[in-house]
């Protein structure tokens, strides 16, 4: 048996930066990851740092970590992030797709979001390699992005020089319970003590948590991304659509990271490994081009694809489980988890150490998903 005072299950960005704000409070911390760091959605995510478009509940979570965290990050971590706040425009087409974007803008302005609906000349003002098909776009220049296997490395590397310890190659098979309180990990090596466990295993984390009557109700998606070969500089904003065609940005670089879906990926995830098809990639250049025709010479470097963790309501779930205490659930980002894991880190740090927070997570506890009496 060996004694730690958290163990965190999951060494993406979420875990590796829990574990970083835990180090700073000289708790004593392990981290189990069952591949290497980094190695799922930490490492095949778009990058985005937004605001804009996300679901209320969220907003407060991205809010908190671009006006308090992001701008800082390179500094604290001592590692260029590449993190970029020029803004992020979300195009539209059609009237169909301004009103998609009308939705999000009243959302997000309701929260005191600085975000505003363009017309086509202003979009071309910020961004003139567009098409002349795109009629308007979402406007948030608070919002960026950054490089996320580069922010979760840092985060791994300051969690270590601050005393963390970090176990790749294991696979946790069970937490561990003494009468009803956490007492541990299984793996399939090795037994760790610890009465605070922290499940930030992306999708992994629902299979996990089963083994202690605990159910997570989300579903694995894979999806897509690809990297172009250097460019001209061309644009510093992360893109979007209201049609969900596509997402990506230029990086610091200069090439082009794009991700996105063909539409079918819910009827067709049942891969247990990442695997890139046919027609994903060629679907997501037809989606570019057709807004970006400026780009139609850059070569594909690479493809590559990763797993999304789901949430039934598309939200995370966040916060301790009064069932099984000790137990503390930081899990389906559903594709969203980048951006704010600053604030994850920060406030998951400060639950398991009966800290106050700088944001509540009141509205993502997993028993929001239980049936109402």
């Amino acid at each position: 048996m060996k004694n730690k005072d958290v163990i965190i299950i999951g060494g993406g960005v979420i875990g590796c930066a829990i574990a970083y704000y835990l180090s700073k409070q000289h708790v004593k911390v392990l981290v189990l990851e069952k591949e290497e760091i980094g190695a799922g959605g930490s490492s095949r995510n778009g990058g985005g740092v937004r605001q804009s478009a996300r679901d209320p509940r969220e907003l407060p979570l991205a809010m908190h970590a671009i006006r308090n965290i992001w701008p800082g990050l390179s500094d604290e971590l001592g590692v260029d992030v590449e993190y970029c706040q020029k803004g992020n425009l979300r195009l539209a087409k059609t009237e169909e797709h301004i009103k998609i974007l009308e939705r999000a803008i009243n959302q997000g302005c309701s929260a005191g979001l600085d975000l505003k609906l363009i017309d086509q000349k202003e979009v071309r003002d910020i961004c003139p390699y567009v098409s002349e098909d795109v009629i308007a776009a979402s406007f948030c220049p608070t919002d960026g992005h950054g490089n996320p296997m580069l922010t979760t490395l840092a985060y791994y590397k300051r969690a270590r020089e601050l005393g963390a310890e970090f176990i790749t190659g294991e696979s946790v098979i069970s937490v561990l319970l003494q009468k009803g309180n956490v007492s541990g990990i299984q793996t399939d090596l090795n037994t760790y003590s610890s009465d605070q466990v922290v499940l930030a295993a992306g999708f992994d984390s629902r299979t996990i948590a089963n083994t202690v009557g605990i159910d997570i109700p989300m579903q694995k998606i894979l999806v897509e991304a690809l990297v172009t070969d250097q460019q001209p500089r061309m644009f510093p904003q992360m893109i979007g659509t209201a049609a969900a065609d596509f997402y990506g940005h230029q990086t610091k670089h200069g090439s082009f990271v794009f991700g996105g879906m063909t539409g079918l990926e819910p009827f067709a995830s049942e891969e247990t490994e990442p695997v890139t098809r046919s027609i994903t990639a060629s679907s997501i250049c037809r989606a570019i081009l057709g807004y970006f025709p400026a780009i139609s010479q850059a070569n594909i470097v690479r493809t590559w694809s990763g797993f999304l963790d789901v949430a039934a309501d598309k939200v995370p779930v966040l916060g301790r489980v009064e069932e099984v205490p000790g137990l503390t659930l930081a899990c389906a980002f559903s594709g969203h988890g980048y951006g704010i894991s600053p604030t994850i880190g920060e406030a998951i740090a400060a639950l398991v150490v009966d800290e106050k927070s700088g944001v509540s997570l009141d509205a993502f506890h997993y028993d929001r998903f239980k049936p109402k009496a």
